[in-house]
């Protein structure tokens, strides 16, 4: 079955080029694109594709407050924002709005595709990059108090959810630990039952905003 994707950039080139690579794949399919953010809402809503490609600086809605739009309504897609980093805050917003992947303007086209998938099988998605600005983010923010579910988690998966905030890959993951990547995948989806978490992503925001990751921390088992 084909995974269907929408488009919405306010660059007519840069949506062009982007259905371009989307179409040489026979599994992917782009069924529409918007310019802006109202735009997009509209689309998707309309379309209810299994992806959207949402940029974040757009006139009249901007990227941010259509993927909160899109995110709050039943039945919502898989949005993988694209950036260029205008601010770290802007970054910040974007991980808040629960979007399941970020990717570079400038991403390989097979980053893209592999993107796309990945979201559409129901994981989430950080570029390396995003990650890295991510702890610069959160460097210079007070430390919270931990809240109370954080001791719910084993050891272990305390430390699976440190690695997470880091940006590791389950086979990553797997070689810092000297465990299986079924044994890392196991503790993964418990992490996010036992905080009620729905990806990845929100695990990465969850870590900082928490206060278990900071900017510099060593990790256990790497």
């Amino acid at each position: 079955m084909s995974i269907t994707v929408v488009i919405a950039d306010d660059q007519l080139m840069l949506r062009a080029g982007l259905r371009m690579v989307i179409e040489t794949e026979p599994d992917l399919t782009v069924v529409g694109e918007a310019g802006d953010g109202a735009e997009a809402v509209s689309v998707v809503r309309r379309l209810r594709p299994d992806v959207v490609l949402m940029d974040i600086a757009m006139p009249r809605q901007d990227g941010l407050s259509a993927t909160r739009a899109l995110l709050a309504a039943p039945h919502p897609p898989r949005i993988i924002v694209l950036t260029t980093f205008d601010t770290d805050e802007n970054l910040y917003r974007a991980l808040r709005a629960g979007a399941s992947g970020f990717l570079l303007k400038v991403s390989s086209p097979e980053h893209l595709i592999t993107a796309i998938r990945v979201v559409a099988g129901g994981e989430a998605l950080l570029d390396p990059a995003v990650t890295t600005r991510v702890i610069s983010a959160f460097a210079g923010r007070p430390g919270p108090a931990p809240p109370p579910e954080l001791g719910e988690l084993t050891p272990r998966e305390t430390d699976v959810l440190r690695l997470l905030a880091r940006g590791r890959s389950n086979a990553e993951i797997a070689a810092g630990l000297g465990v299986g990547e079924a044994t890392v995948k196991t503790h993964v989806a418990r992490v996010l039952m036992k905080l009620g978490l729905r990806d990845r992503v929100q695990a990465v925001v969850y870590a900082y905003e928490s206060g278990l990751v900071r900017a510099g921390d060593g990790v256990t088992g790497q």
